[in-house]
């Protein structure tokens, strides 16, 4: 099997922790950003042209050097990066880094906060509560799993 067949069908779970580990974004930050980009569907295209898992308009999958937007491990990879850069320059305000993430940072920037667009509205609280439930979850799956 060629590298770039058997990267196509990689476990995106493992692509996720790396690019969590290489780049100080948390895996379910991650996971949640795809879920509400792509469903974890990798030949995933927008209306408006974005592509693969975390959905990458194809101007800023040539920035990012991403190769093939549909290859998970790309998309991962330049997904990851460009949130990173978005958390760093947004001062690590998550709900910020995210609407920029989805509406782009010059909609942030000019709205001066989370733009009045309902779907990036919508997009933001989505991922928030997702990663509030996950919160809630852990210690109790932390708690079950020492307890054997």
């Amino acid at each position: 099997m060629a590298a770039d067949t058997r990267a196509a069908h990689e476990k995106p779970h493992a692509i996720i922790k790396e690019a969590a580990a290489r780049y100080g974004v948390s895996e379910e930050l991650i996971a949640a950003v795809i879920e509400a980009e792509s469903e974890f569907y990798p030949r995933a295209v927008s209306r408006r042209g974005a592509q693969g898992l975390m959905q990458l308009m194809p101007a800023t999958a040539a920035t990012l050097g991403v190769e093939d937007p549909f290859s998970p491990r790309d998309n991962i990879d330049g997904g990851v990066r460009h949130l990173r850069t978005l958390i760093d320059r947004f001062d690590n305000n998550l709900p910020l880094a995210l609407a920029a993430y989805n509406a782009g940072e010059v909609a942030v920037r000019a709205h001066k906060g989370i733009p009045p667009y309902p779907q990036t509205r919508a997009y933001v609280g989505k991922i928030m509560r997702q990663l509030e439930r996950n919160a809630a979850k852990a210690p109790a799956e932390w708690t079950r799993s020492r307890a054997r």
